[in-house]
């Protein structure tokens, strides 16, 4: 159905119209050279992939994309850290995010990169139960993987940022690193990105991790790049005060000069900002 002029320049979400909230959100389009990075990064990846101590495509689930790929540092009963990758719950799988393993693992850190199915196919309530499951899995097989099952750390970066909060009350989550993420739905459910993902009313507050504050929360290091869209910004800002207002332990960076692409360097680089502040992370809750 057709949506009048009028309908879409009314102000629908903290003063913006629906065009105006669809951009605030279009990471792609914000970054002229996004397509590049992705490019890079599945070239990357793919030599990764192909290194010693890999274990691709492991089964943590039923379901064709609930696998996971491992990365080991080497060192027994390493601590773990565990990456979900991002595409607004509807794009992309784990593959091409494989290089971010490159910064940890020099640190004695081993890596799992985590897949999950993907809207329309999956509610993102299901979506948040994989990620939980894949956790339990981990968890259950320590010992198979040979990491120490007592120091699981779980990031992820922009939708996988919101994974990353969405699952801090896992009993195995020791710490958390949610980076350029998604911590309140509301404004993603009035966007073109819920056309695939469906949000609905309830969905918006039972998964939005800015609404489910509880009493207590593993440590999360939230992060976010400078040159981010104002909104991305605000996210991850808006979080980390609520967090920090009720006497939880988070910590923001806002990492000047990085968009949302270029941010997944300084993970991906064992000297790399948010390399150090995963080895700060372990070290202080370890």
């Amino acid at each position: 159905m057709a949506v009048s002029n009028s309908a879409t320049s009314r102000a629908i979400y903290r003063g913006m119209d629906r065009a105006a909230l669809d951009a605030a959100y279009n990471n792609a389009a914000a970054v002229a050279d996004s397509q590049d990075w992705l490019a890079r990064w599945r070239e990357r990846s793919a030599r990764v992939r192909a290194g010693a101590g890999a274990r691709l495509d492991v089964a943590y689930g039923p379901k064709p994309r609930t696998r996971l790929d491992y990365f080991a540092s080497g060192v027994a009963r390493a601590p773990l850290f565990v990456f979900i990758h991002g595409g607004y719950w509807q794009r992309n799988e784990k593959e091409p995010f494989c290089f971010v393993a490159e910064g940890p693992r020099p640190h004695g850190i081993d890596v799992a990169l985590v897949g999950y199915t993907l809207a329309p196919q999956a509610r993102l309530r299901d979506i948040v139960a994989e990620i939980f499951l894949s956790l339990t899995f981990l968890a259950e097989h320590a010992h198979d993987f040979g990491f120490d099952a007592r120091r699981i750390y779980v990031g992820g970066w922009s939708a996988g940022g919101h994974l990353t909060a969405a699952v801090a009350d896992h009993p195995a989550f020791r710490g958390g690193m949610p980076i350029s993420g998604i911590f309140d739905l509301e404004p993603i459910a009035l966007t073109y990105l819920n056309e695939k993902v469906m949000l609905d009313t309830a969905e918006v507050a039972d998964l939005s991790p800015l609404r489910r504050i509880g009493a207590a929360m593993p440590a999360l290091r939230i992060s976010v790049g400078g040159d981010e869209l104002p909104e991305l910004v605000r996210q991850s800002s808006d979080y980390a005060a609520a967090l920090r207002a009720r006497g939880l332990p988070a910590q923001l960076s806002v990492l000047a000069k990085h968009n949302h692409f270029s941010i997944l360097e300084e993970i991906a680089a064992p000297d790399g900002a948010l390399t150090r502040e995963l080895v700060a992370l372990i070290a202080a809750t370890s």
